[in-house]
Order: structure tokens, then C-alpha cells, then sequence
């Protein structure tokens, strides 16, 4: 699922490794950040990823010196900075709000933190100019910020954090703002800048299909813990919990007792799968790419199928979405769009599903 992936990393001389150990925050009575570790190599891409509320933001604050960890450590290339300030740290942010200086053109935008160095004035003007031809804007260096579009604007954001290539660069929800086709060709522009410059990126970000194409590895958060490290392969197809399967992508859910030899008993149906959870309350979870429909109907339903009717067909970009209502369930299967005839409201239609795609959990205590 990552974008571009063929294009190898190619790390600068100043990215840096990242170091975050057993860094723990508190705000009052609510623990925001619980005993997190994370690694991040020199020139990788990585997206944290998670609900409002579960420690992603105030992980990437105290990345950035912006916050300060009640215990733990930040390290970057093997030094401890935890307690320097983040004008000292060699690390930039984009924030959502662009935080561009309206009454500064956009030359003196990118090149304020080159001045605040001290850079000779020839330099900065080379810089600015690279930085303004890397995001693709290389005549707009004399125009009011406020006149440019939104697109427009984050690319700014982009050149000025980039322009002095600080070892890290922290990217807190920086497309949210723009609009879905915007933040889709966006989502292409960064990650290409990120592998030509080889910079150490870390995305906060609630999008789970932004974090899927353009990260390396991506961290799922919840409760102020990392609840599963990996691909985006990895978290999509072999999430570690309930709460990742569910939190990323869309899925089928079958609750039933497991007999510990890889099925879910349901009263509709009986779900198989290709490994074995322990004997008890269980969900089974099928993605809806993974469902198959067919309108042959012939002999009676077995393991891992189920007849139905249609309840609903509707157009979804590259792929449609089919409701079958079936005996008390209602699934979702996601066909894609090549031509294909699809079923119609009312057809009596075959759900199936292979083993490989299930997956189980134990029901949590309490969820029926």
C-alpha cells in the first residue's frame, strides 16, 4: 500500500536516527504518553497513527522540545536532547496551520530560519530558491503568503522547514486542512520530497489512508501506547489486536464461540480460519475486498458462505459496495469496478470467503 516504494531511501548527511525511551506524560490524571519506546532510522518515513486522544500530538511535541516527558528520554543520532529547548534541536515542524508570517512575502517566510542562523544573504538566496524549486512554486518568491491557495501555502510551510535540511522533520496532521483531491496529490509531492532529500519524517495523523501510502512503518496508537509497530502491509493484513483490525480499514465482523481449532461458530454460519485462537467468545473479521459474491446459489451454504439478499449497491470510486442481508447479518463486500455485472437490490446473492482472510480475536470482557 505504500506509495512509490521502488524509490530507495537515499538519507542526507544530516538526517538522523530517532530514539524515543519509555517516554511517559501525564496532565493531571489522565496519562497522555504510557511507557512508549519507538526507533526510527536515519531517512525513514514513519506515521503515528491513532484516535483523538491517544498520545500521538504529545508524542511528536516532546519529539519536537515543545513539551517536556515526565520520565524517559529523547535521543537523536545517539544524543540525549531531552532537556534542550526545540530552537536547539535540529529538527523542524509543519503544523496544520501552515503558521506562515502574513506580513512577510514567501522568500522572507522560507528564509526566516536561515537568518536567525546567520547565513550570508547570497546563501539564503540560493537556498530559498532550491527550497521553493523542491515543492514545485519557483515563481513565487515575491508574492503575499495570504494570496496563495491553501495547496499552496502548506508547500511553503514544506520549503521553510526544509531549507536549512534540519536531521529531523515532524509533520503534525500537515493535509487535513485541504480538500480531498488536494491532500491526495499532496500526499504524492511529500513523500517524493521526503525520499529525494532522505530526511527522517515523522507524521502524526488520523487519517489511516493518508499514514497507509505514505509511510515506511506506522505506529498505532491507543491509550498513550503503541499498540502495533510494522508496514503498512503488516497492520492491514496482520493486525496484532481487535483494536488495530478494527481502527484500520473497514471489516466484517462475526461474533460467535470458538472452538479453538479455528472456527467461530455463529448461528448464521460457521467461520474457518487458516490459524487457531483459544476456545471462547471470539469475533471473526473478514475485510470486504475479501468477500466474494455470486449469483449461483445451488446447493446449501457450508463453511465460510452464507446466502442472502441485497440490500443496497452503491458506487465507490474504483470499487462498489454490495449490502447482503443475510439471516441476521448484514455483510459488506466491496467489488471492484472492471466491468464486472453487478448484483441488484433484492437478487438473492452467495456470500464466501477464503480462510486465509480471517482473522480472530477473543471477544473483550464484557463485549457481546
Amino acid at each position: 500500500m505504500t506509495l512509490l516504494t521502488e524509490r530507495p531511501h537515499s538519507p542526507g548527511s544530516s538526517s538522523a536516527d530517532v530514539e524515543l525511551i519509555g517516554l511517559a506524560k501525564r496532565y493531571g490524571g489522565t496519562v497522555a504518553v504510557d511507557n512508549l519506546s519507538l526507533t526510527v532510522p536515519a531517512g525513514e518515513f514513519v506515521a503515528l497513527l491513532g484516535p483523538s486522544g491517544c498520545g500521538k500530538s504529545t508524542t511528536l511535541r516532546i519529539l519536537a522540545g515543545l513539551e517536556q516527558p515526565d520520565q524517559g528520554q529523547v535521543r537523536l543520532s545517539g544524543t540525549d536532547v531531552t532537556g534542550v529547548p526545540a530552537h536547539r534541536r535540529d529538527i523542524h515542524t509543519v503544523f496544520q496551520s501552515y503558521a506562515l508570517f502574513p506580513h512577510l512575502n514567501v522568500a522572507d517566510n522560507i528564509a526566516f530560519p536561515l537568518r536567525q542562523r546567520g547565513v550570508p544573504r547570497a546563501e539564503i538566496r540560493s537556498r530559498v530558491a532550491d527550497a521553493l524549486a523542491l515543492v514545485h512554486l519557483p515563481a513565487v518568491g515575491n508574492q503575499a503568503v495570504a494570496g496563495l491557495s491553501g495547496g499552496q501555502q502548506q508547500r511553503i510551510a514544506l520549503a521553510r522547514a526544509i531549507v536549512d535540511r534540519p536531521g529531523v522533520l515532524l509533520l503534525d496532521e500537515p493535509l487535513s486542512a485541504l480538500d480531498r483531491g488536494l491532500r491526495q496529490a499532496m500526499q504524492v509531492e511529500l513523500r517524493l520530497l521526503q525520499q529525494d532529500l532522505g530526511i527522517t519524517t515523522v507524521l502524526v495523523t488520523h487519517d489511516q489512508e493518508e499514514a497507509l501510502s505514505l509511510a515506511d512503518r506506522i505506529v498505532i496508537m491507543a491509550d498513550g501506547k503503541v499498540e502495533q509497530l510494522g508496514t503498512a502491509e503488516q497492520v492491514y493484513d496482520h493486525p496484532a489486536s481487535l483494536f488495530v483490525a478494527r481502527f484500520v480499514g473497514e471489516q466484517n465482523e462475526i461474533s460467535g464461540d470458538s472452538d479453538g481449532q479455528g472456527r467461530v461458530d455463529h448461528p448464521a454460519v460457521m467461520v474457518a480460519a487458516d490459524r487457531t485462537i483459544e476456545a471462547g467468545p471470539a469475533i471473526a473479521l473478514i475485510r470486504p475486498e475479501h468477500v466474494r459474491v455470486s449469483d449461483d446459489i445451488a446447493g446449501a451454504a457450508g463453511v465460510n458462505s452464507i446466502d442472502g439478499i441485497v440490500r443496497g449497491v452503491s458506487i465507490a470510486g474504483i470499487s462498489s459496495a454490495v449490502l447482503v442481508h443475510c439471516r441476521g447479518l448484514n455483510l459488506l463486500a466491496r467489488i471492484p469496478r472492471d466491468g464486472r455485472t453487478l448484483p441488484r437490490v433484492g437478487d438473492q446473492i452467495r456470500c464466501s470467503w477464503d480462510p486465509a482472510h480471517v482473522r480472530m480475536f477473543p471477544t473483550p470482557g464484557g463485549e457481546s
